[in-house]
């Protein structure tokens, strides 16, 4: 795994909520949507890149666990990390964190495959972006080295 990455902070508002007052499902997926853009933009995955090269990343397996509830009021941070580098697919790793209690509200692990956005077949990653990902997850590497010893 990767070093963890901030790529969302926001705060939960009653439209986020269902009948019961909790955040609804729905929610909770299009938080970690825009965590999982964000994470793809530091790669150097953005829309501008798309444009150029023709291509596209489709999320092809999305796993969700919810872990504690969340209100409207409530300030949540997203962070995320790489589990896996394929030469078409990102697999991304996602935490919702509730920020008063720095209890983890939520996670999710995303497969995104990065495809050629005219035919719609996957595709190799570019190089320059398969290279930054290898190197974040070696700094998470060496990180637990120098804390393992």
């Amino acid at each position: 795994m990767s070093e963890w990455k901030m790529t969302y902070r926001g705060i939960v508002y009653s439209w986020h909520c269902d009948h019961m007052g909790h955040m609804n499902v729905m929610s909770y997926i299009g938080k970690f949507d825009e965590a999982c853009w964000q994470l793809l933009a530091i790669l150097g995955l953005h829309r501008s890149r798309f444009k150029q090269d023709g291509t596209a990343m489709a999320a092809v397996e999305q796993r969700v666990q919810y872990k504690r509830e969340l209100h409207a009021g409530d300030a949540i941070t997203i962070q995320s990390a790489l589990l896996e580098v394929k030469d078409n697919s990102i697999h991304m790793l996602h935490k919702m964190v509730h920020d008063a209690s720095g209890e983890v509200a939520a996670t999710t692990v995303v497969v995104g495959v990065h495809i050629d956005s005219k035919i719609g077949k996957a595709i190799r990653l570019p190089k320059d972006v398969r290279q930054r990902a290898i190197e974040m997850k070696e700094q998470e590497m060496a990180v637990l080295q120098e804390t393992c010893g």
